[in-house]
């Protein structure tokens, strides 16, 4: 701190003998203080941007939910009843997927408003609900854990609609829409659950499936050509706006046709050709040129899950496949493996690292890839094959969620390394 004392009149003044002396003096013998600046306090590492917390959460949760979901069908721990397949299907949807959607959309906001999305303390209570959510589904489904789990997407999504709002960003309003949705089929199920509607706990659940992958395939549409066209050299990804929008509108259309129950041979019609153009659209961004980059394989890879899946549900629909491979290609495929790449990628980027997967990341996209063609032959199998590809399929993604928060707990507890805030 530096103190400058003005002790007298001005060099060269003359004596000052009027009745003013005591203004005089309390105008010129001020002591002027400059303090030094003080830093801005940042808050601790992991509540400085959305992916750290939630990422590491959704992870954590993933790598303990699933192991615990086949203890539970396989006969043991019978004294935690409210794990069934109506939790399992539940929590992997409404409680490990939205917190890494979160947890994006908070991050990516960031980037697109240049306005800080919730951090410190904020971004630390939001991951204290999302956290008494998935104790109080754990414990009970009474309606007191409904109203608990309930409440995170609303809390969650109306900073992000601010922070949207006051940046004018209108071409990201959708994906609020999108959570408003997500955060309706929560309530719809609850609602089932707690015998206060008529329909089916799955549908609300498959509902949001339906929802997540056409975020997927929209965001999917915006970054992955990019991403490919400065990531693998010597590719040209193409950009076919019509072709996007089109195959967005039967992706949208599917989901809409399946959760309300339109005629039968139109929701195949949709899925089916929702599947063609969202593989069709895939070919264009030239995944054979990603096969020596990790980083971009596991989103190609990923992305095509969403075909897969939107087939196979066309092919559901005709009572030719279950159901069941439909959706898990859907989650374990498409949904778990992008979220299991790009949170690799977000979180090396905005930990300031460089965008090049080690050992750990391949090991981690290889296991969920695993985990999805494991977990689609035990729903297409229904003979010996079953229980083997089930146990497989719970071991390797547990393999690829554990693998991350081991590799990433260290990175998302700590500043970035290049001294950048956030």
């Amino acid at each position: 701190m530096i103190q400058i004392v003005f002790s007298g009149p001005a060099i060269g003044a003359a004596p000052l003998r009027t009745e003013n002396e005591v203004e005089f003096k309390e105008t010129f013998m001020t002591l002027l203080t400059i303090d030094d600046p003080v830093p801005t306090k940042q808050p601790a590492a992991l509540w400085r941007l959305g992916f750290r917390p939630f990422y590491l959460l959704a992870a954590a949760f993933a790598a303990l939910a699933v192991p615990l979901w086949m203890a539970r069908y396989y006969g043991h721990l019978p004294q935690l009843p409210a794990v069934g397949l109506l939790w399992h299907l539940h929590e992997m949807v409404f409680g490990m997927a939205v917190a890494v959607v979160i947890g994006f959309l908070y991050t990516a906001a960031r980037n697109w408003t240049n306005l800080w999305t919730p951090r410190g303390t904020p971004l630390a209570l939001l991951a204290a609900l999302w956290l008494a959510g998935r104790v109080a589904m754990l414990a009970s489904a009474a309606p007191w854990a409904a109203l608990i789990d309930s409440l995170f997407l609303p809390f969650a999504a109306w900073p992000l609609w601010r922070v949207m709002r006051q940046a004018g960003n209108r071409r990201n309003y959708f994906l609020i829409l999108l959570l408003v949705l997500l955060a309706t089929a929560n309530l719809a199920h609850h609602a089932a659950a707690l015998g206060w509607a008529a329909w089916s706990q799955l549908l609300p659940a498959q509902a949001a499936i339906f929802i997540i992958a056409l975020m997927e395939a929209v965001i999917g549409v915006r970054v992955l050509p990019m991403f490919t066209r400065n990531g693998a050299p010597g590719s040209t990804p193409a950009v076919r706006p019509r072709l996007d929008k089109a195959g967005l509108l039967c992706t949208a259309a599917t989901g809409i046709a399946w959760t309300f129950g339109l005629p039968v041979m139109l929701t195949a019609a949709l899925a089916a050709v929702a599947g063609v153009l969202t593989l069709w659209r895939l070919a264009g961004w030239q995944p054979q040129r990603t096969v020596k980059v990790p980083l971009l394989w596991i989103l190609h890879l990923s992305y095509a899950w969403i075909g897969v899946g939107l087939l196979l549900l066309a092919l559901a629909t005709l009572g030719m496949t279950p159901v069941s491979a439909a959706f898990h290609a859907l989650t374990v495929g498409s949904m778990a493996g992008l979220i299991v790449g790009m949170m690799c990628r977000t979180s090396l980027g905005h930990t300031g690292r460089p965008l090049t997967a080690g050992a750990a990341e391949v090991w981690m996209f290889a296991a969920i890839q695993l985990a999805a063609v494991a977990r689609l032959v035990a729903a297409l199998d229904t003979g010996l094959l079953r229980d083997g590809a089930m146990l497989l399929a719970a071991g390797a993604w547990t393999v690829a969620f554990g693998l991350f928060v081991i590799a990433y707990a260290g990175r998302l507890a700590r500043p970035r390394i290049d001294k950048k805030d956030g």
